[in-house]
């Protein structure tokens, strides 16, 4: 494994307490936390085990459509662990403070593992190659050398997606999960959410698009680039190194 990618959790740990601060989407219903509670969680950290959760020192923003519902789109804040060099597993949230509130779960796999799937359960899984080159899925506050580093290795990777609440809709986490997808072609997200999250979190997405170019020749097809083509109700362009497996 390169060095810089053996370095990746110390770096991506340093990049969750270096990036811009982004809130939540929407305030849950209930009580305030009362001074009862909020001894008992503060005693309860001091002394309970925390070993899953501590590891999740991989942080990455992207954004995500939901398959049945391409126009309901949310930006996910996934705090991850590297499981091992094939399998990601990531805890994803509508911020990155302490307030941010729990909004789905994601697994990423290689091109290999999904390779070794069930034809109908690849089905849930979508692709990752149009994320990384627009450069739309960022790890923030990251060394440049770093991020470019830990995006290669994510070529041709997909990911399974459960979006079990849009806080900025419903105070509760309502109804049942929606399966996420990616987006596949410039002009599929919505107007403006990109640059939104850009300009409250301090990064330039297209300066990404552009140093990321280097990474076209890894592209190879993928299963799952046009499950949504043309289902956004505005024109769209494709995006070099995007194409649908065959």
């Amino acid at each position: 494994m390169p060095p810089v990618l053996r370095l990746l959790p110390l770096l991506l740990l340093a990049a969750c307490t270096g990036s811009g601060a982004s809130g939540p989407t929407g305030q849950p219903a209930g009580a305030p936390e009362s001074a009862r509670t909020s001894a008992l969680a503060t005693a309860a950290s001091a002394i309970q085990r925390d070993a899953p959760v501590a590891n999740l020192d991989v942080y990455l923003v992207g954004f995500h459509p939901m398959k049945d519902d391409p126009n309901h789109q949310v930006e996910a804040h996934h705090f991850c662990r590297v499981v091992n060099e094939e399998l990601m597993q990531c805890a994803l949230f509508d911020g990155n403070t302490r307030a941010a509130n729990l909004t789905g779960v994601e697994y990423i796999i290689s091109e290999r593992l999904f390779g070794t799937l069930p034809r109908e359960e690849r089905r849930s899984w979508h692709p990752h190659n149009a994320e990384i080159l627009s450069g739309q899925l960022v790890a923030p506050g990251l060394p440049t050398a770093a991020e470019h580093a830990l995006m290669a290795s994510k070529m041709n990777s997909y990911g399974k997606t459960w979006h079990t609440w849009d806080a900025s809709a419903n105070a509760l986490p309502l109804g049942p999960p929606h399966l996420a997808w990616s987006f596949n072609r410039e002009g599929e997200a919505r107007p403006g959410m990109v640059e939104a999250r850009d300009r409250r979190m301090g990064i330039d997405t297209a300066a990404r698009r552009a140093a990321r170019q280097d990474l076209v020749p890894l592209a190879r097809p993928q299963a799952g680039v046009d499950a949504l083509k043309g289902r956004f109700g505005r024109p769209t362009q494709p995006i070099p190194g995007v194409v649908e497996a065959r």
